[in-house]
């Protein structure tokens, strides 16, 4: 069995992973308002990425880090940066840790070159690589072709797929494939339910991501992702 990095997560524990995907106003509510929790992450998404570009990541990393601050017994932020890279993985890295990210993700569908260099250059940035699987067919295949592991792998069911194609499931069925034949965590992206979260967990993820029912800040974020946690003990 081939063994990935040593990651900044600890493979004992279960993480719920909050994407914020809107604008900086709703990512600094949304994180004050966060449950002081040693297994919660926070992810710079795609689109906030886009629109505010490195400053957004910064903005999040600061803002979850000053959030913190605030546990009784010290909690360091895990801030992961969805860059989603595809080609110049040295170069995408660099913007990320450069950002204070604390984790990268590339797709997994890039050259396995692109892999390589993520990796490698995450490695050596001091920060956790993670694959994107979405629309990779058969991700252990993907993953026998890289030179090293990354910390963690992403099972992922787009938005779109799941808005266009009600068929589509989340590929819950490769967890144990991969797990079968590495030492790697698994996150589960693309479900937004309690039920969905809990065939996650069922199914032996490590991460689940969240997106939908924190994408604007409202009265019941904080319940609900209350709830969330209790699932993934």
């Amino acid at each position: 069995m081939r063994f990935a990095p040593q990651s900044k997560l600890d493979k004992r524990k279960r993480y719920l992973q909050i994407a914020l995907n809107g604008t900086l106003d709703d990512a600094q509510n949304i994180i004050s308002h966060l449950p002081l929790s040693d297994r919660i992450i926070v992810e710079a998404g795609t689109p906030l990425i886009k629109r505010y570009g490195a400053r957004g990541i910064e903005q999040i990393t600061h803002w979850y880090q000053s959030h913190l601050a605030n546990a009784e017994v010290p909690i360091p932020p895990y801030v992961v940066a969805d860059l989603k890279t595809m080609d110049r993985g040295s170069t995408e890295v660099d913007i990320a840790a450069n950002a204070g990210a604390t984790a990268a993700i590339a797709l997994g569908s890039a050259p396995v070159e692109t892999l390589n260099s993520f990796v490698e250059n995450c490695e050596r940035a001091g920060i956790d690589a993670m694959i994107d699987m979405m629309n990779v067919e058969y991700p252990v295949n993907t993953l026998s072709k890289l030179k090293k592991l990354p910390p963690v792998v992403i099972l992922h069911r787009g938005v779109d797929e799941e808005q266009f194609n009600r068929e589509k499931q989340i590929p819950l069925h490769e967890i144990r494939r991969i797990k079968g034949a590495y030492d790697i965590m698994i996150s589960i992206a693309g479900g937004d339910t309690i039920r969905e979260v809990q065939r996650s967990i069922f199914n032996d993820a490590d991460i689940v991501v969240i997106w939908k029912t924190v994408f604007q800040s409202t009265s019941e974020t904080v319940s609900l992702i209350e709830d969330f946690l209790k699932e993934i003990k």
